[in-house]
């Protein structure tokens, strides 16, 4: 008759698994032991049980820093999910019980989202769960999706242009290209405007390393079209201002433009040349979803994650990248 370890037993294998995934979270032990209130000693002391447990190796010590071996991050798919369950057990356990009265919920988002896209579920959200704790991150792609990866955050809310692996991402809502100049600039008389049209008068753009400056200077290079770049702006709302000050004309994304707006710049429809722009949840997969994060993202998109992964559209997730060809 097969023997099992007794209760005590697994009780420190807890303790250990829990000990080794905020170590590779944290990528130091003492950084570990500082979230889990616990001594360094008694962190090193878990892990190394679990190594002589398992006979591997899970990190190279690098001094005061460690990394992950191979044996170790398959370790870590297996045992992140198992306890963040655990570590989340009393807030499901009151989600079931129709109860979600406490918790944290982090989310990450870039400035254009929590602008114009959360406002609204987020105040939906605070109404209706004052005892959570919601804590909003303004962060840039970069930044969004290490934090994803360090499971500092439940989720992301933000735009794609590929899914990388060990990532998943489910778009909500879509939004238009759309050329914005003062309301006496002479393009805001034309119907129709092209890339030529544009090309003698300087644009004003968000910062270079973003993606709307990389996707601005493809289509134009595509097309074969020269541009002018009269300023460089960080936000929406700020380069409408400076739009409608005649500082320059811009491409913006048509989730910052409301009938406000349209009353004092004016709006041409630049779809035939600038992709739509897609903005959804993105997820670490494997990631355990807190009750708290589930019920946001499902008053955001009933049923969201019940669909499965659709074709993205422009990033403001992920750098450096090029896939989007535009129409003719």
């Amino acid at each position: 008759m097969a023997q099992h370890p007794p209760v005590y037993y697994k009780q420190n294998r807890l303790k250990q698994l829990r000990a080794f995934c905020y170590a590779a979270q944290a990528g130091s032990i003492s950084k570990a032991a500082e979230m889990l209130f616990l001594s360094q000693p008694s962190v090193s002391l878990q892990i190394q049980a679990l190594e002589r447990e398992l006979n591997t190796t899970l990190f190279e010590r690098r001094g005061p820093n460690i990394k992950l071996t191979p044996e170790g991050r398959i370790l870590l798919d297996m045992a992140r999910p198992m306890v963040q369950q655990i570590d989340s057990l009393t807030d499901s356990f009151s989600a079931q019980c129709g109860n979600l009265q406490h918790g944290d919920l982090n989310i990450a988002a870039g400035e254009s989202t929590i602008l114009y896209i959360l406002p609204a579920p987020i105040k939906a959200f605070a109404d209706r769960f004052p005892g959570i704790q919601l804590k909003m991150h303004n962060v840039t792609g970069r930044d969004g999706m290490a934090m994803l990866h360090a499971d500092e955050v439940d989720f992301a809310v933000g735009s794609m242009l590929e899914v990388p692996p060990g990532i998943k991402y489910y778009p909500m809502f879509t939004f238009d290209p759309w050329l914005i100049t003062p309301l006496d600039h002479p393009l805001a008389r034309k119907k129709t405007v092209n890339l030529q049209d544009i090309s003698p008068y300087g644009l004003i753009l968000p910062p270079r390393h973003l993606a709307t400056w990389r996707i601005v200077d493809l289509v134009f290079q595509q097309h074969g079209v020269t541009y002018q770049v009269a300023l460089e702006a960080g936000g929406w709302e700020v380069i409408k201002k400076y739009v409608e000050l005649g500082l320059g004309i811009s491409i913006v994304t048509g989730i910052c433009i409301s009938e406000h707006d349209r009353a004092r710049i004016a709006t041409v429809a630049m779809d035939k040349f600038f992709p739509k722009r897609r903005y959804g949840v993105v997820l670490r997969k494997g990631r355990f979803l807190s009750p708290q994060a589930k019920m946001f993202i499902e008053m955001m998109h009933p049923g969201l994650l019940e669909t499965e992964i659709a074709q993205p559209g422009d990033s403001e997730w992920i750098s450096g990248s090029t896939a989007y060809q535009p129409a003719g």
